[in-house]
């Protein structure tokens, strides 16, 4: 009797938890994916700074000067086709997990629903209780009633 009612308080608890683990695990493997991602970007941007310095360092004369200014208008160019990309890229993975929340909710929802199916009482054996009680004499309850 007792190992039942174990069992069946540890079944309660998993599922009343599954919901929150989930939404965890989808959470952080969102966040680890973002994370990556941005720092792969910094990356990127940082070696496109560097770069820039290292050629900045190497220039002798004039002509290097306008060699430098001609690349410096390119790589600019470059840097902004590619933060479009990477802004674009994030908005992508944060609509892909909009709607893996949304799944999830959806899916929680439908689960607590079933569940509170499962619990009510069935119409049939509530309605005779109602009814049973209705046809029972009013009692009067007031105090006037109970002076004696």
């Amino acid at each position: 009797m007792q190992d039942k009612m174990l069992d069946e308080f540890n079944q309660q608890t998993r599922r009343f938890f599954e919901p929150m683990r989930k939404l965890n695990s989808l959470m952080l493997g969102n966040m680890e994916k973002m994370t990556e991602y941005q720092l792969e970007a910094m990356k990127r941007y940082s070696q496109m700074g560097t770069e820039r310095m290292r050629s900045a360092s190497e220039i002798r004369d004039a002509q290097d000067l306008q060699a430098f200014g001609a690349q410096q208008a390119e790589m600019m160019n470059e840097l902004s086709r590619q933060m479009m990309e990477d802004a674009q890229t994030l908005g992508e993975m944060s609509q892909q997990f909009r709607t893996e929340l949304e799944q999830l909710f959806g899916e929680v929802s439908q689960e607590l629903s079933d569940q509170a199916k499962q619990t009510q009482p069935s119409e049939a054996s509530a309605k005779p209780a109602a009814t049973s009680k209705s046809d029972a004499p009013a009692k009067a309850s007031s105090q006037a009633s109970r002076k004696s």
